[in-house]
């Protein structure tokens, strides 16, 4: 994988502060995240086509079963029930994650060199085992996640957060992301961004 990655600033000053997202970014869960919500929601009589799950990149889980009952048939008693069910079948596979190993270089290349965070749709202990599982958690100064704003992707909350908590200026750092909806809440918060493509299973 190439990443076509800004070397600095417009004004030629360097970059303060790296920002990324974990899943599908740094980490290859993606296929694993599939893997799980086939599981979940085949216990209720659905399938989940993978072009349709890609399209979803970047939205919590909460907000995907939510969309799911709302626009597609699903049907669940319990909304935050059924989000642990699909964590857990997730779970289940983490031992199978891979780090992307074009984005954890860059990581590796700045960690101590300026601040880097981590800025994600998941549930802070999901994300915190991802990073763990791949070896590189104590890189990261701050770990963003859908228990720390309140508008998820591609609102720039997420990013904005991570920015405050690195105490650099939101326009001086530099987002990696796999999503469109992460695309779009960078340019949201006015930010550069690098594109990472999907990694093939």
């Amino acid at each position: 994988m190439t990443l076509d990655i800004p070397q600095q600033l417009p004004d030629g000053r360097p970059f303060g502060g790296y920002i990324f997202d974990c899943d599908g970014t740094l980490a290859n869960t993606m296929p694993l995240h599939y893997r799980a919500w086939r599981r979940l929601l085949a216990e209720h009589g659905m399938g989940f086509s993978e072009t349709f799950f890609y399209s979803l990149g970047g939205k919590p889980t909460e907000l995907i079963i939510e969309l799911l009952c709302r626009d597609h048939g699903l049907v669940v008693d319990d909304v935050a029930a059924a989000v642990l069910r699909k964590e857990h079948y997730f779970l289940d596979l983490i031992h199978e994650v891979k780090p992307i190993e074009a984005v954890v270089a860059v990581a590796r290349r700045w960690r101590g060199v300026v601040p880097l965070a981590v800025a994600s749709g998941g549930l802070r202990r999901y994300v915190e085992l991802t990073l763990e599982a791949i070896g590189i958690r104590p890189w990261f100064d701050a770990v963003v996640c859908i228990e720390d704003y309140a508008r998820a992707k591609p609102a720039p909350d997420p990013f904005l957060e991570a920015a405050r908590r690195l105490n650099v200026p939101p326009a001086e750092c530099l987002v990696f992301e796999d999503s469109p909806l992460g695309i779009e809440a960078a340019a949201a918060a006015g930010m550069q961004s690098v594109f990472v493509p999907r990694v093939k299973d």
